[in-house]
């Protein structure tokens, strides 16, 4: 199968990098199938982003293919999932595989059980003002990182 391209704004690539230098090796495929993803991707300016990308707290629609079940979730850093609350994490096999694709794409999502297919019908963009500030999200992995990541004009 083609390889779909990847679209990641620059904010998004270098929050998801640090998360994956703070996770430990146990993280294991987690950790290597975020790192394949974003190695592949085009990373460019979040205002170039198109509104039909999937972004960190966008909203997505998509359709399991060989359910036709219709599901609706956000995505999220780890320490924000709550599958109650329909917040999906970029951890997830199903959060990486939808990470950077567009709405219309069908996307292969790996499971135990083997490939299954996922079709996004919609996406919404996060709020602005949400995703614009990694502090929160580096701040829980990296010891002392709240201190780099504090705006210069700060103490």
């Amino acid at each position: 199968m083609e390889s779909i391209p990847l679209y990641i704004s620059r904010d998004d690539h270098a929050k998801l990098r640090l998360l994956l230098n703070a996770l430990p090796p146990s993280a294991g495929n987690a950790l290597l199938k975020l790192r394949a993803e974003l190695a592949r991707a085009v990373v460019i300016d979040p205002a170039a982003i198109p509104a039909d990308v999937v972004v960190m707290g966008s909203h997505i629609e998509y359709e399991d293919l060989s359910t036709g079940e219709t599901e609706r979730h956000t995505l999220v850093f780890p320490e924000q999932a709550d599958i109650d609350a329909h917040r999906l994490s970029v951890l997830a096999p199903i959060g990486t595989a939808l990470i950077g694709c567009r709405a219309g794409q069908v996307v292969d999502w790996f499971t135990p059980g083997g490939v299954r297919q996922l079709k996004i019908h919609r996406v919404t963009p996060p709020a602005r003002a949400a995703a614009d500030s990694p502090r929160p999200v580096v701040a829980a992995w990296l010891p002392g990182l709240e201190r780099w990541a504090r705006p210069s004009s700060q103490p």
